[in-house]
């Protein structure tokens, strides 16, 4: 399994932007498809994006399409989501995931049960 650490949340306005950021550990960063998930209080975590191994397959959830971009950087070992036109909707802890198969090229689904390990999350609040 990859050990994985977000960072980047914090307070942002409605209508501002922020960079998430998730650091793997290992060599094997590049063979797994990633994505973001993010849980809201009192809610199920719902899947933010996916990206294949290589980062030519890209997969949004509607909710965040046009707003958010998910990137990789697999000589960095890192993860990025990139969110803008952000909205009070958006406030979650944000969690980054590695895909439960190593090789597998991208993920077929944003869904929890395709994804192996998770990282502790970051806290994004929007405020209105």
């Amino acid at each position: 399994q990859v050990q994985l650490v977000e960072s980047g949340g914090g307070l942002v306005q409605a209508g501002g932007s922020l960079r998430l950021s998730c650091a793997a550990s290992g060599r094997t960063f590049s063979s797994y498809a990633m994505a973001w998930f993010r849980q809201a209080p009192g809610k199920e975590r719902d899947g933010v994006a996916t990206i294949s191994r290589a980062g030519g397959v890209i997969t949004y959830a509607d909710s965040v399409k046009g707003r958010f971009t998910i990137s990789r950087d697999n000589a960095k070992n890192t993860l990025y989501l990139q969110m803008d036109s952000l909205k009070p909707e958006d406030t979650a802890v944000y969690y980054c995931a590695a895909h439960k198969q190593m090789g597998a090229m991208s993920a077929t689904t944003l869904q929890e049960s395709e994804f192996g390990s998770w990282g502790q999350g970051t806290q994004v609040t929007v405020s209105s």
